[in-house]
């Protein structure tokens, strides 16, 4: 997610981001990243979780907005904060097909930047690991 934003250029610096969802796999510790000091980080984070309270008001204020709840097509477009950068890093089955936490058409019409799913936050996680595991073989061999 981090990467994503790096490459499209979008700022995270003094941004309200809404991650919705509390997992700690995903939410917890992207929210504990983007909370630190430096390039691509320092928002202003929120989480949010299917029992917050006020969900709606909640995610209508995030200027950068992430999905990671679990549920197909859970975030619909009254919810999301028109310009919002909208990440989808849900993955959901629904018939033969996968689908994310955000209802892409409705929810592509008024997002500034919105990612797709499948396509989207999957290929860069992948490309991460691989990187992630050329730069240890790098350091381990002190290439």
């Amino acid at each position: 997610v981090q990467e994503l934003l790096k490459r499209t250029k979008i700022p995270t610096i003094g941004k309200h981001m809404v991650i919705v969802g509390r997992s700690n796999i995903v939410g917890k510790p992207l929210a504990a990243l983007f909370m630190q000091k430096g390039e691509g980080a320092n928002a202003t984070v929120t989480i949010a979780h299917s029992q917050s309270e006020n969900l709606s008001e909640i995610t209508r204020s995030a200027d950068i907005l992430v999905a990671a709840i679990g549920k197909a097509h859970f975030i619909t477009r009254e919810m999301v904060k028109p310009g919002a950068v909208v990440i989808d890093v849900g993955i959901n089955r629904i018939q033969d097909k996968i689908v994310g936490d955000v209802d892409f058409d409705a929810v592509s019409e008024i997002a500034s930047y919105i990612t797709p799913v499948p396509g989207g936050v999957g290929p860069m996680t992948i490309a991460m690991l691989l990187k992630n595991t050329y730069v240890s073989y790098l350091k381990k061999n002190e290439i």
